[in-house]
């Protein structure tokens, strides 16, 4: 396993986040392993030198912040924890999403709750809210880290000038301001690369994109993709612009260059995203610790310039997607 310091915050993660929405119930989601499947998946990827682990509370209703929780007991210090707030986890109680003061605060007690956790390592806004003034936001998140209930703060896709006022918000107030940026951001979709990855360089925040692999499409042939289970059951793959904007061509590229190397397409997707400064960790959820062992060989892949230039070649900018 390879290590780098998550942004500037000096604490060091795998180059590979495990990603546990897949893990919880599939009363939630049809492809979502049950609670042992995930415990061995947790406990296959601290062999292999996995130490990040991205969670949120929508995930499975909480379910999967249960999950992750009873799989890291006994090694919670081996550990990097991040969780999320922001989407409505009551229908009977409006309170329990968005980001104000008393949705923070009660949401983060019982994410704690469930991870069996005093301290969440990185607690991040899932999506903005209009609804909410991001002072206010930021006030209760910076005190949420002076009660040592949170040792850092993170964000998750929005507009890049959105971003830019919650830090300088932050630094306006001398509050602890957001040190990662969770956005969505893969070979299929490059939109980020215009303003929000240029903003995270310069201001020292870590990237740990969501979706590396556009929910599976960049790891099998085109026309296999409707194929797997969750092909036929994610709406949300077929909501994000992957089939469009050169898609189809950067799949079959990736196709290509795979069989060329002898390596699977997820792993020439994911050494793409490593081959890239600006990114800390790719967030990688699966369901399978086969895919999870050949997600960490990915690392060994080294692309050339040429490699990653074809790659991108046939791309074309595509609607913004993953703000909503």
């Amino acid at each position: 396993m390879e290590y780098t310091t998550l942004g500037d915050t000096g604490m060091e993660v795998s180059r590979i986040c495990l990603g546990c929405m897949s893990f919880g119930t599939s009363d939630w989601r049809e492809w979502v392993l049950d609670e042992e499947a995930g415990i061995e998946l947790v406990n296959r990827a601290l062999d292999l030198g996995i130490n990040f682990f991205d969670t949120a509370n929508m995930y499975s209703d909480g379910e999967s912040e249960r999950v992750l929780g009873k799989a890291l007991e006994g090694q919670r210090d081996e550990a990097v924890v991040a969780t999320k707030c922001y989407f409505q986890m009551d229908e009977d109680d409006p309170n329990s999403g968005g980001l104000s003061r008393k949705a923070i605060e009660q949401e983060l007690e019982n994410s704690l709750d469930r991870l069996g956790m005093d301290t969440i390592d990185l607690y991040q806004i899932h999506r903005w809210d209009d609804d909410t003034p991001i002072e206010q936001t930021m006030r209760a998140l910076d005190d949420a880290v002076r009660r040592g209930q949170v040792r850092y703060l993170g964000a998750s896709s929005m507009w890049a000038h959105q971003f830019a006022e919650s830090l300088h918000t932050s630094d306006r107030l001398g509050l602890d301001r957001f040190v990662t940026m969770q956005n969505h951001y893969n070979l299929l979709y490059r939109e980020e690369e215009r303003e929000m990855l240029p903003l995270c360089e310069r201001e020292g925040v870590g990237v740990i994109p969501w979706s590396p692999l556009a929910r599976g499409y960049l790891a099998r042939p085109h026309e296999e993709f409707d194929a797997t289970t969750r092909g036929q059951s994610d709406s949300h793959a077929k909501n994000h612009p992957y089939f469009e904007g050169g898609g189809r061509e950067v799949n079959e590229r990736v196709q290509e260059l795979a069989a060329q190397e002898g390596v699977e397409m997820a792993q020439i997707a994911l050494a793409w995203l490593f081959s890239k400064d600006t990114v800390d960790a790719p967030i990688v959820g699966t369901t399978s610790i086969e895919h999870l062992e050949a997600a960490v060989e990915a690392l060994d892949i080294d692309l050339s310039d040429s490699d990653v230039e074809w790659l991108e070649e046939p791309y074309e900018p595509v609607p913004v997607s993953g703000h909503d």
